[in-house]
Protein backbone atom coordinates (compact mmCIF):
# COMPACT_ATOMS: atom_id res chain seq x y z
CA UNK A 1 0.00 0.00 0.00
CA UNK A 2 2.84 2.33 0.85
CA UNK A 3 4.45 1.88 -2.40
CA UNK A 4 1.52 2.18 -4.35
CA UNK A 5 0.45 5.50 -2.32
CA UNK A 6 4.08 6.69 -3.31
CA UNK A 7 3.42 6.16 -6.99
CA UNK A 8 0.16 8.05 -7.11
CA UNK A 9 1.62 11.49 -6.61
CA UNK A 10 -0.22 14.65 -5.36
CA UNK A 11 -3.65 14.18 -6.21
CA UNK A 12 -4.47 18.31 -4.75
CA UNK A 13 -8.06 18.43 -7.25
CA UNK A 14 -9.82 20.75 -5.00
CA UNK A 15 -13.00 22.36 -5.71
CA UNK A 16 -12.68 26.49 -4.75
CA UNK A 17 -15.42 27.07 -2.34
CA UNK A 18 -17.61 30.57 -3.79
CA UNK A 19 -18.50 31.85 -0.55
CA UNK A 20 -22.13 30.71 -0.87
CA UNK A 21 -22.86 29.55 2.95
CA UNK A 22 -25.71 30.77 5.14
CA UNK A 23 -25.59 30.21 8.74
CA UNK A 24 -27.48 28.20 10.38
CA UNK A 25 -28.57 29.68 14.00
CA UNK A 26 -30.52 27.58 16.65
CA UNK A 27 -30.77 28.40 20.65
CA UNK A 28 -26.91 26.76 22.18
CA UNK A 29 -29.32 25.21 24.29
CA UNK A 30 -30.90 22.95 21.34
CA UNK A 31 -27.66 22.36 19.29
CA UNK A 32 -25.51 21.03 22.49
CA UNK A 33 -29.21 19.10 23.36
CA UNK A 34 -28.96 17.59 19.75
CA UNK A 35 -25.12 16.62 19.74
CA UNK A 36 -25.38 14.75 23.09
CA UNK A 37 -28.76 12.91 21.98
CA UNK A 38 -26.87 11.79 18.64
CA UNK A 39 -23.98 10.77 20.88
CA UNK A 40 -26.02 8.69 23.29
CA UNK A 41 -28.22 7.55 20.52
CA UNK A 42 -25.32 5.96 19.06
CA UNK A 43 -24.09 4.13 22.25
CA UNK A 44 -27.36 2.94 22.88
CA UNK A 45 -27.28 1.58 19.65
CA UNK A 46 -24.11 -0.05 19.95
CA UNK A 47 -26.00 -2.27 22.40
CA UNK A 48 -28.48 -3.58 20.74
CA UNK A 49 -26.82 -4.38 17.27
CA UNK A 50 -24.51 -7.35 16.47
CA UNK A 51 -21.38 -6.09 16.90
CA UNK A 52 -19.85 -7.58 13.96
CA UNK A 53 -22.33 -5.55 11.30
CA UNK A 54 -22.14 -1.93 9.92
CA UNK A 55 -24.57 0.63 10.78
CA UNK A 56 -25.76 4.17 9.69
CA UNK A 57 -28.25 6.61 11.25
CA UNK A 58 -29.33 9.72 11.27
CA UNK A 59 -29.62 11.11 14.60
CA UNK A 60 -30.84 13.99 12.87
CA UNK A 61 -34.07 12.48 11.28
CA UNK A 62 -34.87 10.28 14.67
CA UNK A 63 -34.78 13.33 16.73
CA UNK A 64 -36.97 15.52 14.74
CA UNK A 65 -39.60 12.45 13.84
CA UNK A 66 -39.47 11.80 17.97
CA UNK A 67 -40.00 15.74 17.91
CA UNK A 68 -42.91 15.24 15.93
CA UNK A 69 -44.49 12.73 18.48
CA UNK A 70 -43.56 15.04 21.49
CA UNK A 71 -46.34 17.51 20.97
CA UNK A 72 -48.83 14.33 20.72
CA UNK A 73 -47.54 13.24 24.23
CA UNK A 74 -48.95 14.33 27.39
CA UNK A 75 -47.31 13.99 30.55
CA UNK A 76 -45.10 11.35 32.18
CA UNK A 77 -44.90 9.98 28.19
CA UNK A 78 -43.75 13.66 27.11
CA UNK A 79 -41.23 13.95 30.32
CA UNK A 80 -39.53 10.81 28.95
CA UNK A 81 -39.19 11.65 25.29
CA UNK A 82 -38.16 15.14 25.75
CA UNK A 83 -35.86 14.00 28.70
CA UNK A 84 -33.99 11.85 26.10
CA UNK A 85 -34.03 14.00 23.55
CA UNK A 86 -31.88 16.05 26.16
CA UNK A 87 -34.40 18.79 25.31
CA UNK A 88 -35.95 18.70 29.27
CA UNK A 89 -34.63 22.60 30.01
CA UNK A 90 -35.82 24.16 26.55
CA UNK A 91 -39.10 24.94 25.90
CA UNK A 92 -41.28 23.14 23.38
CA UNK A 93 -42.55 26.63 21.68
CA UNK A 94 -38.34 26.82 21.41
CA UNK A 95 -37.64 23.29 20.23
CA UNK A 96 -40.36 23.71 17.93
CA UNK A 97 -39.23 27.04 16.39
CA UNK A 98 -35.46 25.17 16.11
CA UNK A 99 -36.88 22.54 14.26
CA UNK A 100 -38.48 24.87 11.48
CA UNK A 101 -35.26 26.67 11.32
CA UNK A 102 -33.66 23.79 10.38
CA UNK A 103 -36.16 22.20 7.97
CA UNK A 104 -35.91 26.04 6.28
CA UNK A 105 -31.93 27.00 6.75
CA UNK A 106 -30.36 23.53 6.30
CA UNK A 107 -31.26 23.00 2.66
CA UNK A 108 -29.40 26.28 1.54
CA UNK A 109 -26.85 26.65 3.61
CA UNK A 110 -24.27 25.47 1.07
CA UNK A 111 -25.08 26.22 -3.10
CA UNK A 112 -22.99 23.17 -3.91
CA UNK A 113 -25.23 20.54 -1.17
CA UNK A 114 -28.46 19.01 -2.10
CA UNK A 115 -29.95 18.44 1.15
CA UNK A 116 -33.40 17.31 2.19
CA UNK A 117 -35.70 17.53 5.24
CA UNK A 118 -39.31 16.79 5.14
CA UNK A 119 -41.62 15.59 7.29
CA UNK A 120 -45.12 13.96 6.28
CA UNK A 121 -48.12 12.76 8.76
CA UNK A 122 -50.57 9.44 7.59
CA UNK A 123 -53.67 8.52 9.57
CA UNK A 124 -55.95 6.07 9.08
CA UNK A 125 -58.94 8.15 7.65
CA UNK A 126 -61.68 6.87 10.11
CA UNK A 127 -59.48 8.02 12.64
CA UNK A 128 -59.79 11.69 14.47
CA UNK A 129 -56.80 13.62 14.89
CA UNK A 130 -56.94 16.75 17.14
CA UNK A 131 -56.54 19.83 15.19
CA UNK A 132 -53.60 21.44 17.62
CA UNK A 133 -51.82 18.50 16.51
CA UNK A 134 -52.49 19.02 13.22
CA UNK A 135 -51.66 22.47 13.36
CA UNK A 136 -48.50 22.19 15.22
CA UNK A 137 -47.25 19.68 12.67
CA UNK A 138 -47.90 21.89 9.56
CA UNK A 139 -46.41 25.26 10.64
CA UNK A 140 -43.73 23.90 12.84
CA UNK A 141 -42.52 20.96 11.14
CA UNK A 142 -44.00 21.91 7.80
CA UNK A 143 -45.43 18.36 7.52
CA UNK A 144 -47.65 16.75 5.31
CA UNK A 145 -51.14 15.75 6.85
CA UNK A 146 -52.83 13.26 4.72
CA UNK A 147 -56.00 11.03 5.69
CA UNK A 148 -56.11 7.76 4.27
CA UNK A 149 -58.02 4.10 3.81
CA UNK A 150 -55.27 2.15 5.38
CA UNK A 151 -55.26 -0.41 2.63
CA UNK A 152 -52.40 -1.65 0.32
CA UNK A 153 -52.52 1.83 -2.58
CA UNK A 154 -52.02 3.69 1.19
CA UNK A 155 -48.93 1.94 2.16
CA UNK A 156 -48.02 2.20 -2.13
CA UNK A 157 -48.32 6.23 -1.44
CA UNK A 158 -46.39 6.46 1.92
CA UNK A 159 -43.37 4.50 0.48
CA UNK A 160 -43.32 6.64 -2.80
CA UNK A 161 -43.17 9.51 -0.12
CA UNK A 162 -40.31 8.17 1.59
CA UNK A 163 -38.40 7.38 -2.23
CA UNK A 164 -39.31 10.62 -3.90
CA UNK A 165 -37.75 12.38 -0.69
CA UNK A 166 -34.28 10.68 -0.75
CA UNK A 167 -34.10 10.10 -4.62
CA UNK A 168 -34.78 6.91 -4.54
CA UNK A 169 -32.51 5.70 -2.00
CA UNK A 170 -34.88 4.63 0.34
CA UNK A 171 -38.00 2.94 -1.85
CA UNK A 172 -39.58 1.59 0.75
CA UNK A 173 -40.53 1.95 5.10
CA UNK A 174 -43.69 0.06 5.04
CA UNK A 175 -43.55 -4.08 4.40
CA UNK A 176 -47.46 -3.62 5.71
CA UNK A 177 -49.98 -1.74 7.60
CA UNK A 178 -50.72 -3.39 10.18
CA UNK A 179 -54.42 -3.30 11.55
CA UNK A 180 -53.75 -1.96 14.89
CA UNK A 181 -52.07 1.33 13.36
CA UNK A 182 -54.23 4.23 12.93
CA UNK A 183 -50.65 6.98 12.14
CA UNK A 184 -47.83 7.22 10.76
CA UNK A 185 -44.85 9.92 11.22
CA UNK A 186 -42.03 9.99 9.05
CA UNK A 187 -38.90 12.21 8.11
CA UNK A 188 -36.96 12.16 5.31
CA UNK A 189 -33.42 13.73 4.80
CA UNK A 190 -30.73 13.50 2.20
CA UNK A 191 -27.68 14.96 1.12
CA UNK A 192 -25.74 15.17 -1.51
CA UNK A 193 -22.41 16.90 -1.37
CA UNK A 194 -19.04 16.57 -3.55
CA UNK A 195 -16.12 16.57 -1.42
CA UNK A 196 -14.10 19.77 -1.97
CA UNK A 197 -10.54 17.77 -2.67
CA UNK A 198 -11.59 15.30 -4.66
CA UNK A 199 -10.30 11.70 -4.75
CA UNK A 200 -8.67 11.06 -8.04
CA UNK A 201 -10.34 7.61 -9.80
CA UNK A 202 -7.42 6.56 -11.00
CA UNK A 203 -5.38 6.50 -7.56
CA UNK A 204 -8.27 3.59 -6.69
CA UNK A 205 -6.75 0.15 -5.77
CA UNK A 206 -7.67 -2.74 -4.51
CA UNK A 207 -6.95 -2.46 -0.84
CA UNK A 208 -6.71 -4.92 2.11
CA UNK A 209 -9.11 -4.27 4.84
CA UNK A 210 -8.64 -5.66 8.78
CA UNK A 211 -11.84 -7.19 9.67
CA UNK A 212 -12.58 -7.26 13.49
CA UNK A 213 -12.25 -11.17 13.35
CA UNK A 214 -8.55 -10.74 12.15
CA UNK A 215 -9.49 -11.77 8.23
CA UNK A 216 -9.07 -9.47 5.51
CA UNK A 217 -11.12 -8.71 2.11
CA UNK A 218 -10.24 -6.40 -0.36
CA UNK A 219 -11.77 -3.26 -1.13
CA UNK A 220 -11.53 -0.22 -3.38
CA UNK A 221 -9.60 2.17 -1.55
CA UNK A 222 -9.75 5.54 -2.79
CA UNK A 223 -6.50 7.94 -1.85
CA UNK A 224 -6.13 12.08 -1.75
CA UNK A 225 -2.95 13.70 -0.68
CA UNK A 226 -3.82 17.65 0.31
CA UNK A 227 -4.34 19.64 3.29
CA UNK A 228 -7.06 18.35 5.93
CA UNK A 229 -7.25 18.88 9.24
CA UNK A 230 -6.75 16.37 11.05
CA UNK A 231 -7.07 15.42 15.33
CA UNK A 232 -7.38 12.74 17.67
CA UNK A 233 -8.34 11.74 21.03
CA UNK A 234 -7.35 9.02 23.25
CA UNK A 235 -7.78 6.06 21.18
CA UNK A 236 -8.23 7.53 18.06
CA UNK A 237 -7.12 9.55 15.28
CA UNK A 238 -9.82 12.26 13.32
CA UNK A 239 -9.46 13.55 9.82
CA UNK A 240 -12.33 16.19 8.16
CA UNK A 241 -13.20 15.99 5.04
CA UNK A 242 -14.74 19.35 3.80
CA UNK A 243 -17.90 19.02 1.17
CA UNK A 244 -18.15 21.79 -1.49
CA UNK A 245 -18.09 25.48 0.17
CA UNK A 246 -16.93 23.63 3.71
CA UNK A 247 -20.00 24.38 5.74
CA UNK A 248 -20.66 20.28 5.77
CA UNK A 249 -18.17 18.00 6.62
CA UNK A 250 -17.53 14.10 7.25
CA UNK A 251 -15.00 13.34 10.21
CA UNK A 252 -13.59 10.07 9.94
CA UNK A 253 -12.33 8.08 12.83
CA UNK A 254 -9.73 5.50 13.23
CA UNK A 255 -8.92 3.81 15.63
CA UNK A 256 -5.22 3.50 17.16
CA UNK A 257 -3.45 0.97 17.85
CA UNK A 258 -5.52 -2.32 19.45
CA UNK A 259 -8.53 -0.14 20.00
CA UNK A 260 -11.65 -1.31 17.99
CA UNK A 261 -14.12 1.30 16.84
CA UNK A 262 -16.76 0.23 18.99
CA UNK A 263 -14.13 1.48 21.85
CA UNK A 264 -13.60 4.59 20.28
CA UNK A 265 -17.37 5.19 19.65
CA UNK A 266 -18.33 4.49 23.32
CA UNK A 267 -15.51 6.92 24.52
CA UNK A 268 -16.73 9.84 22.76
CA UNK A 269 -19.15 12.21 23.92
CA UNK A 270 -20.76 14.86 23.13
CA UNK A 271 -18.43 17.21 24.90
CA UNK A 272 -15.22 15.50 23.15
CA UNK A 273 -16.45 16.16 19.83
CA UNK A 274 -17.01 19.77 20.91
CA UNK A 275 -13.34 20.05 21.81
CA UNK A 276 -12.56 18.35 19.22
CA UNK A 277 -14.69 21.00 16.64
CA UNK A 278 -13.41 24.12 18.75
CA UNK A 279 -9.79 23.99 17.81
CA UNK A 280 -8.15 20.35 18.21
CA UNK A 281 -8.24 19.70 14.64
CA UNK A 282 -5.10 21.63 12.63
CA UNK A 283 -4.75 21.77 9.22
CA UNK A 284 -1.50 19.28 7.24
CA UNK A 285 -0.40 17.56 4.70
CA UNK A 286 -1.46 14.45 4.77
CA UNK A 287 -2.54 11.36 2.48
CA UNK A 288 -6.44 10.08 3.03
CA UNK A 289 -7.53 6.37 2.22
CA UNK A 290 -11.08 6.06 2.43
CA UNK A 291 -12.89 2.94 0.90
CA UNK A 292 -15.08 3.54 -2.12
CA UNK A 293 -19.02 1.54 -0.90
CA UNK A 294 -22.51 1.64 -0.52
CA UNK A 295 -24.26 0.68 2.28
CA UNK A 296 -27.87 0.32 3.13
CA UNK A 297 -29.20 -0.08 7.02
CA UNK A 298 -31.96 -0.62 8.45
CA UNK A 299 -33.04 -0.89 12.51
CA UNK A 300 -35.76 -1.31 14.88
CA UNK A 301 -35.40 0.82 17.04
CA UNK A 302 -37.67 0.01 20.32
CA UNK A 303 -34.88 -1.54 22.51
CA UNK A 304 -32.35 1.62 21.59
CA UNK A 305 -35.09 4.40 22.97
CA UNK A 306 -36.18 2.20 25.91
CA UNK A 307 -32.27 2.10 26.97
CA UNK A 308 -32.26 5.67 26.56
CA UNK A 309 -35.32 6.03 29.08
CA UNK A 310 -38.42 6.28 26.49
CA UNK A 311 -40.70 3.50 27.96
CA UNK A 312 -44.43 5.05 28.51
CA UNK A 313 -44.36 5.45 24.67
CA UNK A 314 -44.10 2.49 23.87
CA UNK A 315 -46.65 0.80 26.78
CA UNK A 316 -49.95 0.22 26.92
CA UNK A 317 -50.69 3.55 29.21
CA UNK A 318 -48.90 5.81 26.75
CA UNK A 319 -50.14 9.29 27.00
CA UNK A 320 -50.39 10.68 23.42
CA UNK A 321 -53.98 12.65 24.16
CA UNK A 322 -52.82 15.94 22.13
CA UNK A 323 -53.21 13.27 19.32
CA UNK A 324 -56.91 11.89 20.29
CA UNK A 325 -58.45 12.92 23.49
CA UNK A 326 -60.26 9.53 23.69
CA UNK A 327 -58.01 6.37 21.85
CA UNK A 328 -55.74 4.46 23.75
CA UNK A 329 -52.63 4.98 21.63
CA UNK A 330 -49.03 3.69 21.92
CA UNK A 331 -46.14 3.65 19.73
CA UNK A 332 -46.28 0.44 17.69
CA UNK A 333 -42.57 0.48 16.46
CA UNK A 334 -39.86 3.50 15.45
CA UNK A 335 -37.63 2.62 12.99
CA UNK A 336 -34.74 3.94 10.67
CA UNK A 337 -33.61 2.87 6.94
CA UNK A 338 -30.38 4.40 5.85
CA UNK A 339 -28.15 4.78 2.54
CA UNK A 340 -24.83 5.63 2.18
CA UNK A 341 -22.37 5.54 -0.85
CA UNK A 342 -18.96 6.89 -0.91
CA UNK A 343 -17.32 7.39 -4.28
CA UNK A 344 -14.68 9.41 -5.76
CA UNK A 345 -16.77 12.72 -6.09
CA UNK A 346 -18.38 12.96 -2.69
CA UNK A 347 -21.16 11.22 -1.07
CA UNK A 348 -25.01 10.69 -0.63
CA UNK A 349 -26.89 9.92 2.19
CA UNK A 350 -30.24 9.51 3.07
CA UNK A 351 -32.54 8.24 5.98
CA UNK A 352 -36.37 7.99 6.71
CA UNK A 353 -37.46 7.54 10.47
CA UNK A 354 -40.37 6.12 10.71
CA UNK A 355 -43.23 6.34 13.50
CA UNK A 356 -46.01 3.59 13.89
CA UNK A 357 -48.93 4.89 15.98
CA UNK A 358 -51.65 1.96 17.14
CA UNK A 359 -54.48 1.90 19.26
CA UNK A 360 -54.32 -0.71 22.10
CA UNK A 361 -57.50 -2.46 20.12
CA UNK A 362 -58.24 -3.03 16.71
CA UNK A 363 -58.47 -0.03 16.05
CA UNK A 364 8.42 13.33 4.85
CA UNK A 365 6.06 11.38 3.53
CA UNK A 366 2.93 13.06 4.88
CA UNK A 367 1.36 11.23 7.44
CA UNK A 368 -1.50 8.79 6.30
CA UNK A 369 -4.66 8.13 7.46
CA UNK A 370 -6.47 4.94 6.03
CA UNK A 371 -9.49 3.44 6.90
CA UNK A 372 -8.65 0.14 6.01
CA UNK A 373 -9.90 -1.14 8.85
CA UNK A 374 -12.96 -1.09 11.15
CA UNK A 375 -13.87 3.09 10.93
CA UNK A 376 -16.57 5.15 12.57
CA UNK A 377 -17.99 8.70 10.89
CA UNK A 378 -20.05 11.32 11.49
CA UNK A 379 -21.19 14.14 8.83
CA UNK A 380 -22.18 17.46 10.21
CA UNK A 381 -23.04 20.74 9.42
CA UNK A 382 -20.37 23.02 11.02
CA UNK A 383 -22.49 26.68 12.22
CA UNK A 384 -25.61 24.91 14.07
CA UNK A 385 -23.16 21.71 15.10
CA UNK A 386 -26.23 19.56 13.61
CA UNK A 387 -24.83 15.76 13.15
CA UNK A 388 -27.09 14.55 10.34
CA UNK A 389 -25.47 11.57 9.93
CA UNK A 390 -23.26 8.85 11.78
CA UNK A 391 -22.05 5.39 11.62
CA UNK A 392 -19.40 2.50 12.44
CA UNK A 393 -18.36 0.88 9.09
CA UNK A 394 -17.01 -2.73 9.71
CA UNK A 395 -16.83 -4.38 6.65
CA UNK A 396 -17.73 -1.88 3.65
CA UNK A 397 -18.57 -3.58 0.15
CA UNK A 398 -16.82 -1.74 -2.50
CA UNK A 399 -18.38 -2.31 -6.28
Amino acid sequence: MLAAAMLFGCTNDKVSPDNEVNPVEIPASVSSGTTTFAFEFIHALQKTQPAEENFFVSPLSLHMALGMLLNGAEKETAGEIQKALKMDAVALADLNAAYKTLINDLPVADSKVSLGLANSVWYRNDFSVENDFQSVLKNSFESEVTGLPFDDAAKDRINKWASDKTNGKIPKVLDKIQQQHVMFLLNALYFKGDWQTKFDAGNTRDTPFRLENGQSKNVKMMFAESDFKVGSGSNYDAVRLPYANGQFNMTVLIPRGQNTIDEVLKGITSDEWAQLNAGKMTERGITIGLPKFTLKYSAQLKETLKGMGIKRAFDDSAQLGKINKTAKLYVDFVKQDAYLGIDEKGTEAAAVTSIGVGVTSAEPEPPRFICDRPFGLVISESTSNTILFAGRINNPESK
